[in-house]
């Protein structure tokens, strides 16, 4: 049996994005989260002792500003190389062959593969474990070639791993990189692939096992949720099972609060206490960078107006509160809907015909995780003709993130009510 980790996209150093400094937020957290999360990462491997550590790509943001981000790399692989822990590692397009200006000499310890040609790791150890590490770096920013295409045939009687950066086929809303399909991947015979570049964790087959395993901190709104690395244990039958492990220091988060009633500043902001301590609870108490919403019936009657700028300053103070320092609020903001939908949405018929095919499917996702997983495969489509302005940068539409459209789903018999109301068909 033998245990490492697949980690990607780093980004070491990389600026977090979309947020503005105030009193009172945890700056400390968010500027050095790169950091922690390495630190965080070295520690877990040294504690369950890992065989070795394989990396797809993107250990910087882009070449350095100074040494300091290349010495604190350094610093962290010769932690592993005391404990005699090899780290296999690929370039991708952040930190592309071409695009490094600045570098230091490795630890024996770490082997970087070639931006040439695909190459397979030489460590004495994965010898003795009978594995193979086969993969390639970025030579430029922008390889659109498919790199596996080139991969060497799997090494008869020993484990193989494919380490690459890809976006694959089918991410458009992402730079599309190494571009391969599955089918490229699995005709190889590999054992596990570990890919890179989608910031996003997910697995896209079991046999093989072929996964993204995310970035290991959040750097905007539109990178949710809890970030990691994948532990990978392969047993003596060569089974191989996957853990996911969290090293990020803070997290972001969409905070939806819905106002039934119209109510005050003061109703809306313990509505929104309550809610941000569910979601600190629910991340464990880490520090939080938060998108506020408030939503519903309530926030299109209430009389709340004027300056926004104040009351999202309230909302700050009030984050600050609840969390004890550990909230960081990225933006608040309004959606509202008609008043009258409410009287709406009483006179439907839940129980039959398309109103409760709506409701179940809403349900349905809301409940299962997989089932809002396959929303986003049913909107490729759509992403492929939408511009790039529409789905990239913070306020880019995240129709890959699930969480985003189950809430999304939870407006849709209302809003539907609404505008069917609006052309006098309710």
């Amino acid at each position: 049996m033998f245990r490492f980790i697949h980690v990607a996209d780093i980004h070491l150093d990389s600026p977090l994005r979309g947020l503005e400094r105030y009193e009172g937020a945890p700056a400390d957290e968010i500027r050095l989260g790169s950091r922690r999360a390495l630190e965080r990462l070295v520690e877990f491997a040294l504690e369950r002792r890992v065989d070795f550590v394989v990396i797809a790509g993107d250990v910087y943001d882009g070449t350095w500003p100074d040494h300091n981000t290349g010495l604190f790399f350094v610093k962290q692989m010769a932690r592993l190389a005391e404990h005699s822990i090899p780290v296999i590692v690929i370039s991708g397009n952040h930190d592309a062959e071409s695009k490094m200006t600045k570098n230091l000499r490795l630890p024996e310890n770490v082997q970087r593969l070639d931006h040439r040609r695909p190459e397979t790791a030489r460590f004495d150890r994965l010898s003795d474990l009978r594995v193979a590490v086969h993969g390639q770096s970025f030579a430029q920013p922008k390889v659109l070639d498919n790199l596996a295409a080139d991969y060497p045939a799997a090494v008869p009687n020993y484990y193989n791993i494919g380490l690459l950066h890809t976006s694959l086929m089918g991410y458009e809303q992402h730079d599309p990189y190494a571009p391969c399909s599955l089918t490229d991947l699995q005709r190889l015979g590999y054992d596990y692939w570990a890919l890179g570049h989608i910031h996003k964790r997910e697995q896209l087959c079991i046999e093989p096992m072929i996964c993204f395993s995310g970035n290991i901190q959040g750097r905007s709104i539109r990178e949710t949720g809890a970030k990691g690395c994948q532990l990978v244990t392969v047993d003596e039958s060569g089974q191989t099972t996957c853990e996911f492990v969290p090293l990020d220091v803070m997290r972001w988060e969409h905070c939806h609060v819905v106002i039934s009633n119209p109510g005050d500043l003061d109703d809306w902001l313990q509505a929104f206490h309550d809610q941000v301590q569910i979601l600190q609870k629910r991340h464990d108490g880490l520090p939080l960078a938060l998108r506020v919403s408030f939503t519903g019936e309530g926030v299109a009657n209430s009389h709340i107006s004027g300056d926004w700028t104040h009351v999202a300053n309230q909302v700050r103070a009030e984050g600050i509160s609840a969390t004890a320092g550990n909230c960081w609020i990225e933006k608040v903001v309004r959606q509202s809907r008609a008043s009258s939908t409410i009287g709406a949405i009483e006179n439907i018929d839940w129980q039959g015909g398309p109103w409760s095919e709506i409701v179940q499917v809403v349900n349905a996702g809301l409940d299962d995780p997989t089932i809002a997983s396959s929303w986003i495969q049913s909107l490729a489509d759509l992403r492929k003709k939408l511009p790039d302005e529409l789905l990239r940068g913070d306020d880019g539409l995240p129709l890959d993130q699930p969480e985003w459209l189950r809430a999304i789903a939870l407006e849709l018999p209302a809003e539907l009510a609404r505008r069917l109301q609006s052309r006098g068909e309710l």
